[in-house]
C-alpha cells in the first residue's frame, strides 16, 4: 500500500507571511492525520523561515503518526533533533536563498560531514533517510554511509515537459529504486508531486511511501485539509489497483 507523508511546511509558511499565530501547523498535523495521512514531515530551517522550536516541540508531543523531520547537517539542527528524538531524520540539502528544497542532498560529494551525523542520529534511535537525486552514485553511498532510507527527487518526473521525458525520468527512478531496495534501502519520494501526477508513479506500487506538500496545501485552500489529504489518499490507493485491472484487460 502506498503511504502518504503530509508536507506541512507551507502551512507555517502562510502562518509566517503575517508573523501571525494561524494557521498553527501543529493544528495542521492533526487535520492531516485525521483525513488519513501516514506521516508527517516538516523542516526545521537553520533562519526558521516557517517553523520555529516552539513548533517542532509541539509537533513532538503531538503527532500520532511517523513524524518526519528534514534538516540540514548543521550541528544546531542536528543537537535539536538528538533531543527531540522524531521518527525519523531526513537530511536534506539547504540554501537560505531558495524557495524550497531543490535537488538532492550530494551524498558523494559530502560523505565526511555526513557519515557521523548519520551515525549520532542513529545511536539515539531514530530512522536516517537522505533526500537524494536518482542518481546511482548517490544511492549507492547513501547506503555506505549508514542510511535506513532514501527519499528520490520527484522533481525530474513531476517537471518534465513533455511524455517523452517524463517517461524517461521514470524509468530512471524505477532503477534507482531497485538499486536502492538491492542495497537494503526503503525507498521512498517527493518534490513536485500533486493530484495530476501522482497515479502513473504511484501506481508502479513499488515506493513504499510518497511525501507530498504543497499541493495538499493548495487543495485545502478550497475543500478544507482533512478532505484535501482524503483526496490524495484515495489517488494513491486506487493507483496500483487501476494499473493492475488495465494489465489485466491488455492481457485477455
Amino acid at each position: 500500500m502506498n503511504k502518504l507523508g503530509v508536507n506541512i511546511d507551507h502551512v507555517a509558511t502562510v502562518r509566517q507571511a503575517r508573523r501571525a499565530d494561524e494557521p498553527d501547523p501543529v493544528w495542521a498535523a492533526v487535520e492531516c492525520e485525521l483525513g488519513g495521512a501516514d506521516g508527517i514531515t516538516f523542516h526545521l530551517r537553520e533562519d526558521r523561515r516557517h517553523f520555529g522550536d516552539r513548533d517542532a516541540e509541539l509537533l513532538r508531543k503531538t503527532v500520532a503518526t511517523k513524524l518526519n523531520m528534514e534538516l540540514s547537517v548543521a550541528p544546531e539542527i542536528v543537537k535539536i533533533a538528538l533531543r527531540l528524538r522524531p521518527t525519523q531524520c531526513t537530511l536534506v540539502p539547504e540554501r537560505r536563498e531558495e524557495l524550497t528544497t531543490e535537488g538532492g542532498l550530494d551524498v558523494v560529494r559530502h560523505r565526511a560531514r555526513i557519515r557521523p551525523v548519520v551515525k549520532k542520529l542513529a545511536a539515539a534511535g531514530i530512522v536516517t533517510s537522505a533526500f537524494v537525486e536518482p542518481d546511482e552514485d548517490q544511492v549507492r553511498t547513501s547506503a555506505d554511509c549508514g542510511f535506513d532510507a532514501i527519499e528520490l527527487w520527484t522533481g525530474g518526473y513531476a517537471h518534465a515537459p513533455n511524455v517523452t521525458a517524463r517517461r524517461a525520468a521514470l524509468d530512471r527512478l524505477v532503477r534507482a529504486l531497485r538499486l536502492g531496495r538491492d542495497c537494503g534501502l526503503e525507498v521512498h519520494a517527493g518534490h513536485g508531486l500533486t493530484y495530476r501526477n501522482i497515479e502513473p508513479i504511484a501506481a508502479l506500487a513499488l515506493f513504499s511511501e510518497f511525501n507530498i506538500g504543497h499541493t495538499i496545501v493548495a487543495r485545502a485552500m478550497f475543500v478544507g485539509l482533512r478532505a484535501a489529504v482524503q483526496e490524495m489518499k484515495r489517488l494513491l490507493d486506487r493507483a496500483p489497483q487501476h494499473a493492475a485491472h488495465e494489465a489485466g484487460s491488455a492481457s485477455t
